[in-house]
């Protein structure tokens, strides 16, 4: 272990000084030891960096915005401990951690395997619900369900200490980091890009993943050019620590038969030279025309684009499928994205949280109650609570009226309930 500043990770290693190194990388919810049953056999012959997401295993809680910063922060690590080209395996987040280092910093991963991962997780209305739910309830709701989602029944029901163990490093998560990286899964989405990556990937799943199961893997072994599907059978998504031989026996095959890592100099690739500079000669006259052109402002781009996305990143992919589907509003809708989403929403001068307040005021006063569903659940997402949404309604009944208040108060309670109440 050692002292964490903010742009590294916790992290332990084992194994040689002087062996090739190979990188694991843990799932949401889980600390580094969900790769203990591995260790004995990888450090043989192979220096293990064994990391900890941010908030887990009593990292320090320094919430990420997204994989690739994640990413970052994992190869900032490894360049304090001098370590430059390595093996990577990684399950579910971690898993896409490796991806996102496979495309980014490719001089650096020498070889690739993903366990129970997927080139994008659920949809993003998934994850985000997710964080609403751990916002309101905390982590127990996750912890609760975490056997089944991570572990077979049959498992489960014969091993209860590793099943307490399992719940117990979900409830001694900070909620933040987990929210954190809730959301940043629901923005991770990489399938256009899998024909990029040219390391070699073993793809690793277990035949009873209800998380991402064996469909996700081919997923990956279809799009990246050199890959190789293995299948767990009577693992589920925690298949390293369900099945630790087979995944054991996998790994080893896989980075053996891929070549030895080193954490020798990076084989970076060259600067592209700047080109010799041209002799000065006497300029050519240039047309009217194109000075003019010359002269003339960038042409503003359309914020459409930026628009729908930030629409559906805070209503919702559903709603945002909803509303776009009806031949009738296509004019309306179109105008709706470009300018109350591209335009207001996108601006820099109010963050998200006060922009839902100042929407939901509006709505109560106007009396919008279908709107003002909407913008509930965009308000919980945004990171309001519930009880901050029912003071907002409280105070708008002294400003806009105790009737327009008391219909508000039924709307935002129902839309609290459906979105808060954790899965059964």
């Amino acid at each position: 272990m050692s002292e964490t500043p903010t742009n590294t990770l916790q992290y332990r290693v084992d194994g040689p000084d002087d062996a090739p190194v190979l990188v694991l990388g843990p799932s949401l919810g889980t600390t580094f030891h969900m790769w203990d049953r591995q260790i004995p056999e990888l450090t043989r012959d192979r220096r293990v960096v064994r990391f900890d997401l941010p908030g887990h295993g009593g990292a320090p809680a320094q919430p990420f915005t997204s994989v690739a910063e994640l990413g970052d922060r994992l190869l900032a690590t490894l360049d304090t401990l001098g370590v430059q080209r390595f093996g990577y395996a990684g399950c579910s987040l971690g898993g896409a951690v490796g991806l996102d280092l496979a495309l980014r910093a490719p001089h650096r991963v020498a070889s690739l395997a993903l366990v129970a991962t997927a080139p994008r997780f659920g949809t993003p209305d998934e994850f985000r619900q997710r964080g609403v739910v751990v916002r309101t309830n905390g982590l127990e709701p996750m912890a609760r369900t975490a056997p089944e989602q991570w572990f077979t029944p049959h498992f489960a029901a014969n091993q209860p200490a590793i099943v307490d163990w399992a719940v117990q490093m979900v409830r001694t998560t900070d909620a933040a980091c987990y929210v954190a990286a809730c959301e940043a899964l629901a923005v991770f989405d990489v399938r256009a890009a899998l024909g990029s990556i040219g390391v070699p990937a073993l793809v690793l799943v277990g035949s009873e993943d209800r998380v991402t199961g064996p469909a996700e893997a081919r997923t990956l072994v279809a799009g990246i050019a050199d890959a190789k599907l293995a299948v767990v059978p009577g693992a589920s998504h925690l298949a390293p620590v369900e099945q630790p031989a087979a995944v054991t026996d996998l790994l080893l095959e896989h980075f053996s038969a891929t070549g030895p890592e080193t954490s020798g100099t990076l084989a970076v690739p060259p600067p592209v030279p700047t080109a010799a500079p041209v002799p000065a000669e006497s300029p050519a006259p240039v047309p009217a025309a194109a000075e003019d052109a010359a002269e003339a402002p960038a042409a503003r781009p359309d914020p459409y684009e930026k628009g729908l996305g930030l629409r559906r990143e805070i209503l919702g992919d559903a709603h945002v499928d909803r509303a776009l589907a009806d031949p009738d509003a296509g004019a309306f809708q179109e105008l709706v994205t470009r300018y109350a989403w591209g335009e207001v929403w996108a601006r820099d001068g109010l963050d998200r949280r006060t922009r839902s307040v100042v929407t939901l005021t509006a709505l109560i006063a106007g009396g919008h109650r279908e709107a003002l569903a909407d913008h509930t659940r965009a308000a919980l997402r945004n990171g309001l609570s519930p009880a901050e949404i029912r003071e907002i309604v409280l105070h708008t009944a002294v400003y806009c009226g105790l009737p327009a208040a008391e219909t508000a108060l039924a709307t935002v309670g129902r839309v609290i309930t459906e979105e808060t109440t954790p899965p059964a």
